[in-house]
């Protein structure tokens, strides 16, 4: 019997960094029937889940200059899926809120990319899935303190 090498931290993080960047990549292709594009989806999603927020902190967390945040926000606003409201502290500044409709396309596309993921789950072993959730647990403590 072969002895088993374990992976240095280092090795095992590169391999599940490269995983979940081609898992992304993968679920991603669910997103195209949002009619989106990323940076406006991605903007919508820390506003759903974030917001109400300022401008210059939605722009913050997406790593985006002020300008290029007002353009994204401006199509969101246009589109219906996000509002401006005055700041009820700082009248220099508006926050940014996802309307109802933009919840709810948000939170459709995250139906279907689970479902996506479901699939190719559901075509592991029972075995390899309880295996799949068991790290998923270990991963998320993990980067609880990130």
């Amino acid at each position: 019997m072969a002895s088993e090498i374990s992976p240095t931290p280092e090795e095992l993080a590169d391999r599940l960094h490269s995983a979940a960047i081609h898992l992304l990549r993968r679920l991603r292709r669910e997103d195209d029937a949002s009619g989106l594009n990323g940076p406006r989806l991605s903007a919508l999603s820390v506003i759903v889940f974030g917001g109400p927020l300022s401008l210059g902190d939605l722009a913050r967390a997406e790593q985006v200059r002020p300008p290029t945040m007002t353009r994204i926000v401006d199509a969101l606003v246009n589109l219906g899926f996000a509002t401006r409201r005055p700041h009820p502290t700082d009248s220099r500044s508006t926050l940014i809120a996802a309307t109802s409709a933009g919840r709810k396309l948000l939170l459709a596309g995250r139906q279907r990319r689970v479902r996506a993921l479901a699939r190719q789950i559901a075509a592991l072993s029972p075995a390899d899935q309880q295996q799949l959730f068991n790290a998923v647990s270990i991963l998320n403590r993990a980067i609880s303190g990130i």
